[in-house]
């Protein structure tokens, strides 16, 4: 079943490596296929991954974009050990991420990973 997307004025979406920015209008198309996407809003840039939860979030959003989890692998374990070191009481949420990952299902991993990132947000607020 294809996937409905709307995007509002220059929006972005990425679509496996490609970014499409709409123009100046509101946007409704449909999305047939398996190919990763993430809209903008929903993506962690290199320069902004300056947190442990967001540095893992934007391995494995790498890796779902690329659709390779081998190349990742040992990056990906290297954040998880630092955000087991500096959220001792993740060990839950890190659990789920890593079956996750296991299974392939990456998009649900980064939906667990925003939850941590959102914590981790009240945390230094505090």
């Amino acid at each position: 079943m294809p996937l409905r997307v709307e995007l509002k004025p220059f929006e972005r979406i990425v679509i496996g490596e490609t970014v499409i920015i709409n123009s100046g209008t509101r946007t409704c198309f449909l999305i047939d296929g398996e190919a990763p996407l993430l809209r903008e809003r929903d993506t962690v840039s290199a320069e902004t991954a300056n947190t442990p939860a967001k540095r893992l979030y934007h391995c494995v959003q790498t890796m779902y974009l690329k659709s390779d989890v081998a190349r990742y692998r040992t990056a990906y374990l290297g954040f998880v050990k630092e955000l087991r070191q500096t959220h001792p009481d993740c060990g839950d949420a890190i659990a789920a991420i890593n079956a996750h990952v296991s299974a392939g299902a990456l998009y649900k991993a980064l939906k667990e990973i925003r939850k941590l990132i959102k914590r981790e947000a009240a945390l230094l607020a505090a």
